[in-house]
């Protein structure tokens, strides 16, 4: 219990939503108040050259979307918060589920017109898978959208969690007219473009008197009297502990791009969102307030800065204190290593840190080490799980448009399927490349970032494969088998050996034929077709 105050200090979560529900935009305003940026960046404009914090990559800045977690941390009314920015698009949830598994809660962000997403319904299932404590912030209500009543049904309905508004709205769109914080007892009146600070807070601890009808008028009071009878008649009083285990979701209204409601929500995150929690391993459960350090690597990314070339693994800090120059235990490569630049983030920007706690985020300079869900420890030999890994669904073939960057080329792919929103393999006995992606988009991405940051052009054919299956059994049964499937099989970037399959039919056939071959889903042999 040396660093129980350090532990405590600590809040690491993420924020994330279906695309442009204004996730990107509520991270923004999370720095604001947190004093980490002066100014917002807009996230889609072409004519403002500032650009949204947490977007670092190129491509991000130019098409308005989060391909990237980001990592950001800034202190807030005494904590200090680790703030991960998520991508939004379903072509890059590889990366948002392996974020969640590095943080202890999640702000998800909905949008009031829109309502619950297909994308926010995937990231609430494995919010639930894990237990994850949820806030709910509904976005854009200087807009017209759903009725309050009704968005509230809809997230019971949909997200399958018990919801409470903390906050309620008074209008919505042209008529908005602020947020009554249920929670506190106060009205923040709204006005366009307003940064919302203290001083703009009116108690109002009683609904029955008349400053009410003074500030917003006599039916939009009898209006909020009405909703707060039925809210008060609806939910019992805050259950901390409920939303801790994950069953109750918080709710807050606002709008992010006005920076409106914002203050409630990380008020009252600050003060109710769990400090680091324990982590299961293959071997044991591991304490946040355990001495020895551990913590695991759950994301990595090539040239966050391309004029350094510098690739960097991102470790979640469970247990301990990580100290720059010291030696640490990695326990998949069996040996010790130590880091003399550690970093912490916000965004692009850098700072060295000489020690972290349980719930940091940490960057680590990379020199090919690490691999997504690696372990570091002071000796003990222990591996987090539950890091999740994916087969890919969609399969092109690179092809190399400009063979004098041959070397580049290879450099290139192979750093960035590294970072694991794409899988490299390679023909058996041959050196054709394909790629593995589960969106169509990362192909784009991947494309772009060749030719931007390593000088590499390329175009991608497609195949007509369906799945990925890693298979293992003996050498001789294999061999028959390769021999019979040549163009079929392709290696990964580990050597084990993978068959692609051009169809559910042929797969059902090879493996009626080959009953002695086992086909596995993932690279990790740990889920087995069924």
């Amino acid at each position: 219990m040396k660093y129980a105050h350090e532990i405590e200090k600590r809040k690491t979560f993420a924020i994330i939503s279906h695309p442009d529900a204004g996730k990107t935009t509520l991270t923004e305003k999370f720095l604001l108040f947190g004093g980490a940026i002066q100014t917002a960046g807009a996230v889609k404009s072409n004519k403002i050259k500032k650009h949204a914090t947490s977007d670092f990559m190129e491509i991000e800045r130019q098409r308005g979307i989060s391909v990237a977690t980001s990592v950001m941390s800034f202190e807030y009314r005494d904590k200090l918060i680790n703030l991960l920015d998520t991508p939004g698009h379903k072509d890059f949830a590889e990366d948002t589920y392996r974020t969640l598994t590095a943080v202890d809660s999640v702000v998800l962000v909905i949008d009031c017109v829109k309502g619950v997403e297909e994308q926010t319904q995937r990231l609430m299932e494995v919010c639930r898978m894990r237990s994850t404590p949820v806030i709910i912030f509904i976005n854009k209500m200087d807009r017209d959208g759903k009725n309050p009543f009704d968005l509230l049904e809809e997230v019971e309905k949909k997200l399958n969690i018990k919801t409470q508004p903390l906050s309620w709205p008074i209008n919505m769109g042209r008529d908005f007219k602020g947020v009554y914080n249920i929670h506190n007892k106060s009205l923040l009146t709204f006005g366009a473009h307003q940064k919302a600070t203290d001083d703009d807070l009116i108690p109002l601890p009683d609904l029955s008197t008349n400053e009410i009808v003074d500030i917003v008028g006599e039916k939009d009071a009898a209006s909020l009297r009405e909703d707060m009878e039925l809210i008060n008649g609806v939910y019992e009083s805050f259950d901390k502990n409920e939303y801790l285990s994950g069953d109750l979701a918080p709710v807050f209204f606002g709008s992010a791009v006005n920076n409106f409601g914002i203050k409630d929500l990380l008020d009252t995150f600050v003060q109710i969102a769990p400090s680091p929690r324990p982590r299961m391993t293959d071997v044991r459960e591991v304490s946040a307030q355990e001495d020895k350090f551990s913590g695991f690597i759950f994301k990595i990314h090539a040239n966050i800065d391309p004029r350094h070339r510098d690739r960097v693994a991102f470790l979640r800090i469970c247990s301990g204190k990580f100290e720059r120059n010291k030696f640490f235990h990695h326990v998949r490569l069996d040996k010790n290593v130590r880091f003399s630049n550690p970093y912490t983030f916000l965004a692009r920007e850098k700072n060295v840190v000489d020690d972290a706690y349980p719930g940091d985020v940490v960057g680590l300079f990379d020199t090919g080490n690490f691999k997504i869900g690696d372990t570091l420890t002071e000796g003990e030999n222990m591996t987090y799980v539950g890091i999740p890994s994916f087969s890919p669904e969609i399969f092109k073939e690179l092809v190399n448009n400009d063979p004098m960057k041959t070397k580049q080329m290879e450099k290139g792919v192979s750093q960035l399927t590294d970072e694991g929103v794409a899988q490299l393999f390679t023909q058996h006995g041959g050196n054709r490349k394909i790629i593995g992606c589960v969106g169509d988009l990362q192909f784009e991405v991947i494309q772009y970032r060749l030719l931007q940051e390593y000088g590499a052009a390329c175009s991608f054919r497609t195949l007509p494969y369906y799945k990925a299956c890693w298979i293992k059994g003996e050498s001789t049964i294999i061999n028959d088998f390769i021999r019979f499937k040549q163009n079929n099989i392709v290696e990964d970037k580990e050597g084990n050996l993978v068959y692609l399959a051009e169809s559910e039919w042929y797969l059902n056939t090879e493996r009626r034929n080959n009953p002695a071959i086992k086909f596995y889903v993932t690279s990790d042999f740990k889920h087995e077709l069924p």
